[in-house]
């Protein structure tokens, strides 16, 4: 089966460590909430839910980095992440988020279908 490509949302909606575009995706047999972010220039997207504990990470909708807009947090217990990695960076993590395949072209940005989803083992 090739991999679809859907349109998220417009280039200028994702700003450097600004707020996220939620979208849903199929993981595990199950619908999930899935976002997506810019960082450093570029666009990245990670299943919400945090490895120390299957919840959401985000603190208010969409809301995802620190104040310093150099890490994702997760709300509930403080799990650091790698915004262009997604790979734990400190607090209480259990390998890193599962990363999914996103394409940025003609101001649009794209994401390739769930099944494409790849946690990632930092």
């Amino acid at each position: 089966m090739s991999d679809a490509v859907i349109p998220l949302c417009n280039s200028a909606d994702l700003q450097n460590g600004g707020k996220a575009v939620p979208f849903d995706v199929n993981f595990a047999g199950q619908t999930c909430t899935a976002f997506a972010i810019r960082y450093q220039g570029a666009v990245h997207a990670y299943l919400n839910r945090c490895t120390h504990v299957a919840m959401e990470l985000d603190w208010q909708p969409g809301q995802f980095f620190d104040d310093t807009g150099q890490w994702l947090l997760c709300s509930t217990h403080g799990a650091a992440y790698k915004p262009d990695t997604g790979e734990c960076g400190g607090g209480p993590c259990r390998g890193g988020l599962v990363k999914i395949s996103l394409l940025e072209s003609d101001g649009v940005v794209h994401w390739q279908t769930a099944y494409n989803l790849k946690p990632l083992d930092f």
